[in-house]
């Protein structure tokens, strides 16, 4: 259970990144190749890393690998969500059903 746990706290922190890597793409940058070195991208990037490293960690720990595909679909709530709180992004009727849709899943995978 405790594994189950960190891996959700790890799927959201790779959710995180991604606003990181969003914010870093919304960055104007006269060279192209500042596009891809600065410090948004490679935070975003590194926290990306060590949630797989996490991952990996809680599938060597008791997980399985079925039950952490199940978690990562977490990831289609918190980047909306987080992208709505930061970015003002607007979630469509269409993406709130797919949302419940998910959540659904979850929950009958889980029972």
């Amino acid at each position: 259970m405790i594994y189950a746990l960190i891996a959700i706290v790890s799927v959201f922190s790779a959710a995180c990144a991604q606003m990181l890597l969003k914010q870093g793409a919304r960055q104007g940058y006269a060279p192209w190749w500042r596009q891809y070195m600065n410090g948004w991208v490679i935070g975003g990037y590194g926290i990306m890393f060590a949630t797989m490293v996490v991952n990996i960690w809680c599938m060597h720990n008791g997980l399985q690998l079925k039950e952490i595909s199940i978690i990562e679909s977490m990831s289609y709530l918190f980047v909306p969500a987080l992208s709505w709180m930061i970015f003002k992004e607007r979630i469509t009727w269409r993406k709130g059903i797919a949302i419940g849709v998910i959540i659904v899943g979850v929950i009958v995978f889980f029972l």
